[in-house]
């Protein structure tokens, strides 16, 4: 059986061939060919939130599946788009909802929304990606951690946007061993720890991002195998061995912020 960092390597080395053996699977063909027929007749958020199928595939393709179920709530998502600074997408933590409201943006283009090309193929590129991420995860939840992170890395701005998002936080946590016994702090101090002992900045950089998530395949596999030896996966250093951590209470409160403005 392959570790989690050779599995890691092998789909992140080889993803056009693994994206394009995805788009060929006989379920996800159908879901795609059904979304990409019927995707430009769909004129307003009703007709959007009233078709399961496509609804459900714009969902997954963002990875808010898990909210498919939330209509009302995701309806004031795409009633007050973007535009303004205080619409509801914008004020959520989770820009997920606001990358939503962006690819789906009824609010400023109307009848026209689904014309766009981020609507129909850019959702079934994000929707491939998302099948890919699942499948690893169905075999290695540490494979679908670190490929989610390596999507997500160049748009992280802040530690906060680390603290916010629960897997992102996991691979933070493996890398530097946060520990949930400091998750009662105060979160600038959190932050704060965050930023002395590791550069944002160092995510926007491929190899350093590769360094670190080597690390953490490796650590992760570490944790569940004792016989497993890290090796060369521990020569990316990040500067001592402090823990921290974020608890439930806090991941709620965070949940109320707007990280890194619109």
């Amino acid at each position: 059986m392959l570790t989690a960092t050779a599995n890691y390597r092998l789909i992140t080395q080889n993803m056009p061939r693994t994206l394009e053996t995805t788009a060929t699977r006989q379920d996800v063909a159908r879901q795609t060919e059904n979304y990409l027929e019927k995707i430009g007749d769909v004129k307003t958020i009703d007709d959007f939130l009233n078709d399961y199928e496509l609804f459900n595939y714009a969902m997954k393709a963002h990875g808010l599946e898990d909210m498919a179920y939330a209509k009302a709530f995701m309806r004031k998502v795409l009633e007050e788009g973007i535009d303004k600074q205080d619409s509801f997408a914008n004020s959520l933590s989770d820009k997920r909802y606001r990358e939503f409201a962006e690819t789906f943006n009824f609010a400023s283009f109307n009848r026209a929304t689904t014309s766009f090309d981020r609507a129909q193929q850019g959702t079934v590129d994000k929707y491939l990606r998302q099948t890919v991420e699942e499948d690893a995860g169905a075999k290695d939840e540490g494979v679908r951690l670190a490929l989610y992170f390596e999507r997500k890395a160049p748009k992280i701005e802040s530690a906060l946007q680390l603290l916010a998002d629960p897997a992102l936080l996991k691979v933070m946590q493996t890398v530097l061993g946060f520990s949930e016994a400091t998750g009662a702090l105060d979160i600038d101090k959190q932050v704060a720890m965050i930023e002395k002992r590791f550069d944002i900045e160092d995510l926007k950089d491929p190899e350093k991002l590769d360094k670190l998530l080597t690390r953490f395949t490796a650590m992760w596999e570490s944790q569940r195998d004792p016989g497993f030896s890290i090796g060369n996966a521990s020569t990316f250093l990040i500067g001592g061995g402090v823990t921290f951590g974020i608890g439930g209470d806090l991941l709620a409160s965070i949940q109320n912020l707007r990280l890194g403005g619109r």
